[in-house]
């Protein structure tokens, strides 16, 4: 005659085989032989795991799929009387209406569409079961099993993606390093350059101030036209000691500088000889010189004489007169005869 009902457990009382009423937690009481219970119903919320599924998707491959539901009865009476196995309804529904919802889909949008595929059940299911006093709270996949020669593909084709993912990052990083190696060199060279630019500067700059010198010293000096000439002289050699010259010119002035320098040397071969010739004869009447001194005095007359030869003849072929060093030589050397004599 007294029930005792535990929290979150409802029973569900006939009378003579009709409802009656339905009996909450706590201390409750029954007429004997004319009410019964008829069933216990747990009001918390049930975790269901179903076996395995076999699916078909929409390209013809058969995967396994796990799903876990979630729900709770909210009407003890409709889940009595509105069916007659609610688990077993629940579950079916469930497998139905996954085929549907993974016959839509391929394999790879159904791997990775497990967000929406249990959206999709849990409102098909919440409102099927709607009527059955159930409420589904949620569905989750727990494991979506492709065939196994269809995980070998699926393998090898991610370890394919991988390698070619790592070609393109291994051809990038070369890409980059050719790219910085080429930029360095670019600085260096331009670096190399204008260091060269700027050493090719400062030497010209500084052949500038010598020549700058060179010609205010010339200036300050005021060198003649026989300096000059001689100077032109002593360059001449060094402008014809290539040997691919075959041809060089020689400026106007020069060669009247030299027509100068032919006089002045001729005149002053002729003032030695009678400087000479009027030493000998003052000094005819005195003692005679020792061997020594004439010895000397007459080496040192030679050495002059061959000199004054040498600049003649330069002179000379530059001025356009032909006239022999052996010539020359005699003509400087008639002093020393006239002295022996």
């Amino acid at each position: 005659m007294v029930k005792v009902v535990p929290q979150q457990v409802e029973y569900v009382v006939e009378r003579l085989g009709k409802y009656s009423r339905t009996l909450t937690p706590g201390l409750n009481i029954l007429v004997p032989f004319i009410d019964s219970v008829r069933n216990k119903v747990d009001k918390r919320e049930v975790v269901v795991s179903f076996p395995p599924q076999p699916v078909i998707t929409s390209d013809n491959l058969v995967v396994s799929i796990d799903t876990v539901l979630y729900f709770k009865v909210v009407d003890s009476v409709r889940a009595t009387y509105e069916i007659f196995s609610y688990l077993q309804g629940i579950e079916q529904l469930t497998v139905t209406t996954l085929r549907n919802v993974i016959g839509s889909l391929d394999l790879e949008k159904a791997l990775t569409s497990r967000d929406e595929i249990n959206r999709h059940l849990s409102g098909v299911l919440d409102e099927t079961t709607g009527r059955w006093g159930i409420k589904v709270t949620r569905v989750e996949l727990k494991a979506i099993e492709p065939p196994p020669s269809i995980r070998d593909s699926m393998e090898k084709q991610m370890r394919a993606e991988r390698d070619r993912r790592a070609a393109i990052l291994h051809a990038e990083g070369l890409k980059q390093s050719q790219i910085l190696t080429a930029e360095g060199e670019k600085q260096a060279a331009v670096l190399r350059a204008e260091g060269e630019r700027q050493s090719r500067i400062l030497t010209a700059e500084g052949q500038a101030k010598a020549i700058r010198t060179v010609v205010d010293s010339i200036h300050v000096a005021n060198p003649d036209s026989k300096v000059m000439a001689y100077q032109y002289l002593q360059s001449l050699p060094q402008i014809a000691a290539g040997q691919s010259n075959k041809l060089w010119i020689l400026p106007v002035e020069l060669t009247k500088a030299l027509e100068g320098i032919g006089g002045a040397l001729g005149g002053m071969a002729q003032m030695s000889d009678a400087a000479r010739i009027d030493l000998v004869k003052r000094n005819v009447g005195e003692e005679e010189e020792s061997e020594d001194v004439i010895e000397a005095r007459r080496s040192a007359e030679d050495a002059a004489a061959a000199a004054n030869a040498e600049a003649a003849a330069a002179a000379a072929q530059v001025s356009g007169t032909q006239v022999t060093a052996a010539e020359l030589t005699a003509e400087f050397q008639q002093p020393s005869h006239e002295l022996e004599r």
